[in-house]
């Protein structure tokens, strides 16, 4: 079972993690990069397990109940007493339209109402600054609580006794209450009609944007968590998409794999643009292209990092924090020394990213001839590099080869250049003649007669998964006998059970003792490519039974427990349900 039992909450500015009784243990300020404001998910440096969190807990607590309102990001979490009393909490971040534009402020919502009984409550509010180093001078008035730091304030507002939360008094809940939280502003009304308002706003929302979701006929519930998640994930302030909303999960137990990917990777964001472009969700690749462009514009067609902060920041210097970690599984890391990468296969994740703009006829700006001559910078970069050494996909840190599969992504920028030419109406025969003879050098020089099958790295014996892209980007028919003995191969060593690993060969940290989930995805498809559709979707319904009760993923499972490990929600795998769905889901013909 998994142990990352967390519900998300957001709306595209902030993020928070709400645990299965209810506890907020993680939300970072004033965006998702930022400082956690609640850092529980990391652990106490107090040895109480209220520290770092905003707890609400019920007198006698027995079980707990957990679901998210039907298509929507309003988490509703019901806490059951001995007594048979009872309460439920609606947490959500308020989205929604107001006065012409999306009203996201950096605010959550807590909503509580006593369903059966005499429940007695108490509330425990303890946030940390500075990852938990120090705390903040607490300031209070007749309905609010005041949290100052040295360049902020963080305001609660309630109807619930001031008194009683401080002391963290219990009390009768003898009437609904409501608690909002975020900036240092006067409330208009009172906390439960603006708390009811903005549930009912945001609830409406999200229910209008699932329901233009261009959804397949099967696995439905799945696929419309995945897509409200990976929106969650965005940032619309810039468009930049985050990999994961935390930092320093471990891949697996006391692995040291820990790393913060609370920022931007230009390879996951495009696996991401593709996800939603798929159900008809193309707003967030318009916010995204907008963030591409700043990129474009700061690297004027030279050396592209492949992930940047959310705000474009570039120096993401990594450190370590003095908090004992996710169940007590240090380092805790701030940063990632992967923007120091060169990581080839960033070119063509740019461009596959940007390509759907120049056909798409709904987009409020069309890319045209302007814009391509800016992606043709990004091909002229691609070129040159798709036989260099990198760190690869992987983020190897103290090893670099002529990775495939960085390699297959410079040919599909090249590739794809090509077609948007001929699509403008200009010569695209240069960008063809290049992506040609890369295509001729990856077929020759990845191929492996040994093995008998493509190899990881350019001369290279071993496997990984991210050969299986080479259907899925169109490089090689998936019929192709190479492709075929490939996939096969890949089935052979890097498969246990229903799970994928990256890798088998022993990288910086030693060997792999997870499977990284968005491989299983990969190679789902790959095999339903070939014409296993059965075997491929054994392994999906396998891999949704790993989700946590809510319906999220992290980055990797432990195929011998099904337990959930690595930074989360991680929008890989999320994106992996979505690609999942859209391939093995029967047509809406077989209903209608």
């Amino acid at each position: 079972m998994s142990t990352l039992d967390l519900g998300l909450i957001g709306n595209c500015s902030v993020a928070a993690l709400v645990d299965n009784r209810a506890r907020i243990v993680w939300w970072c300020l004033p965006r998702i990069d930022g400082d956690p404001f609640f850092h529980g998910l990391l652990g106490a440096r107090t040895g109480d397990e209220h520290d770092g969190a905003f707890s609400i807990e019920i007198d006698g607590f027995v079980r707990a109940e957990q679901a998210y309102a039907e298509n929507t990001a309003v988490l509703v979490t019901r806490l059951y007493a001995e007594d048979g009393s009872a309460i439920e909490i609606e947490d959500f971040c308020p989205r929604f339209e107001a006065r012409g534009r999306m009203f996201r402020p950096a605010s959550i919502v807590r909503r509580i109402r006593p369903v059966a009984g005499w429940p007695r409550v108490r509330l425990r509010i303890r946030p940390g600054l500075d990852w938990g180093a120090r705390a903040p001078t607490i300031t209070t008035g007749s309905s609010h609580i005041r949290w100052v730091g040295d360049d902020f304030a963080v305001r609660l507002t309630t109807d619930a006794p001031i008194s009683y939360l401080t002391a963290e008094t219990a009390f009768l809940l003898d009437r609904p209450i409501a608690c909002v939280i975020g900036p240092d502003e006067t409330l208009s009304d009172r906390p439960e009609t603006i708390a009811r308002s903005f549930c009912e706003e945001t609830t409406d929302y999200w229910r209008r944007w699932s329901r233009r979701l261009g959804l397949p006929h099967e696995f439905q519930d799945a696929v419309i968590r995945a897509a409200i998640t990976l929106k969650l994930c965005t940032v619309e302030d810039t468009g930049a998409i985050v990999a994961a909303v935390t930092t320093s999960v471990p891949e697996f137990a006391d692995s040291g794999r820990n790393w913060d990917y609370r920022y931007c990777w230009l390879r996951d964001a495009f696996f991401v643009i593709r996800a939603l472009n798929a159900l008809s969700a193309v707003e967030v690749m318009e916010l995204y292209l907008r963030y591409l462009n700043d990129i474009m514009a700061i690297t004027h067609g030279g050396h592209v990092q492949p992930v940047w902060g959310v705000g474009l920041e570039q120096a993401l210097v990594e450190r370590t924090v003095d908090l004992p970690g996710y169940r007590g599984m240090g380092p805790v890391r701030v940063g990632n020394q992967a923007y120091e990468h060169f990581q080839h296969d960033v070119y063509g994740n740019i461009i596959l990213g940007a390509s759907q703009a120049f056909f798409d006829r709904r987009l409020l700006r069309p890319w045209g001839l302007e814009d391509f001559r800016r992606m043709e910078a990004i091909g002229a970069r691609a070129y040159a590099v798709y036989n260099q050494p990198d760190a690869g996909m992987w983020e190897l840190r103290t090893r670099a080869r002529v990775h495939t599969s960085s390699s297959l992504m410079c040919w599909a920028a090249l590739d794809r250049l090509a077609k948007i030419a001929v699509h403008l109406g200009l010569d695209g025969s240069q960008w063809r003649a290049r992506a040609d003879e890369v295509r001729a050098a990856i077929l020759d020089q990845a191929w492996n007669p040994t093995i008998n099958a493509f190899a990881e790295s350019f001369g290279g014996k071993d496997l990984d998964a991210s050969l299986l892209l080479m259907a899925e980007v169109g490089f090689i028919d998936p019929n192709d006998p190479r492709f075929r003995a490939t996939v096969d191969l890949i089935g052979k060593e890097l498969r246990r059970g229903n799970h994928m690993f990256r890798y088998r060969m022993a990288d910086d940290f030693g060997v792999p003792h997870t499977a990284f989930t968005v491989c299983t995805f990969w190679y789902i498809d790959a095999v339903a490519r070939i014409g296993r559709r059965e075997e491929a979707r054994e392994i999906y319904e396998s891999v949704l039974a790993c989700r946590n009760p809510l319906g999220l993923l992290s980055e990797d499972v432990d195929p011998a427990t099904g337990t959930l490990w690595g930074n989360f929600p991680q929008t890989y795998s999320m994106v992996g349900i979505i690609n999942g769905a859209m391939r093995l889901s029967s047509g809406w013909e077989t209903v209608i």
